[in-house]
């Protein structure tokens, strides 16, 4: 999701740990070093990586280009090919009926079965471009927070992963609880308290 949309929905974050230096060649190594790999002439399915706020599809982290003013800005990509079943199926009847007529038989083994669908979908993932998804990132290093634009549950945990490998440093995903104990100065039974509770279900 981008930031620049209409309407957007946000994770926020805490960032623990500090950027070694200096701070802005260290970023840049981080970013270049995960960025994200086209896989649309390969067979893989899926693949996440950093990628431009200003342009997605065309990653460069040269010079400054993420730094905005005091932010970081850039983004996660996650690229995955969605091959329709029907076609796998499709694709699989007709090799299965050409390996019989060849071989002179009128079945196929389990292994042979395997084989050819292993076949029909490593040649359909070379032939089906991947389908991009983007979602936005601001980074405040020195205030420690972290907006993530993107509340979708696989999307937040491949942030999370991700970010941990490339940067070194941990997120800690800011909800009710969290807010609570990292920003309200809490006495230790307060905090303690906080700890006791548990989630309330409303129910009609």
């Amino acid at each position: 999701m981008s930031l620049l949309s209409s309407s957007v929905s946000i994770t926020r974050y805490r960032v623990h740990g500090r950027i070694d230096s200096p701070v802005m060649e260290t970023v840049a190594d981080a970013l270049n070093n995960n960025v994200i790999k086209e896989i649309d002439d390969q067979s893989s399915d899926r693949t996440i990586g950093w990628t431009s706020f200003a342009k997605p599809f065309q990653p460069n982290f040269s010079g400054s280009s993420f730094v905005y003013g005091s932010f970081f800005v850039f983004s996660l990509r996650i690229d995955k090919k969605n091959i329709p079943p029907k076609v796998v199926q499709k694709q699989y009847t007709m090799e299965a009926d050409r390996r019989m007529i060849k071989s002179g038989r009128n079945f196929l083994s389990k292994s042979e079965k395997k084989q050819i669908k292993d076949h029909v979908i490593n040649v359909l993932s070379l032939r089906i471009p991947a389908t991009p998804n983007v979602y936005d990132i601001i980074w405040n290093m020195e205030a420690g927070w972290l907006w993530f634009f993107s509340n979708l549950k696989t999307a937040n945990e491949e942030l999370e992963t991700l970010f941990t490998q490339s940067f070194k440093l941990s997120l800690i995903r800011i909800f009710p609880y969290t807010e609570a104990d990292l920003f309200c100065e809490l006495s230790d039974s307060q905090r303690d308290a906080l700890r006791q509770l548990t989630p309330t279900r409303f129910i009609e």
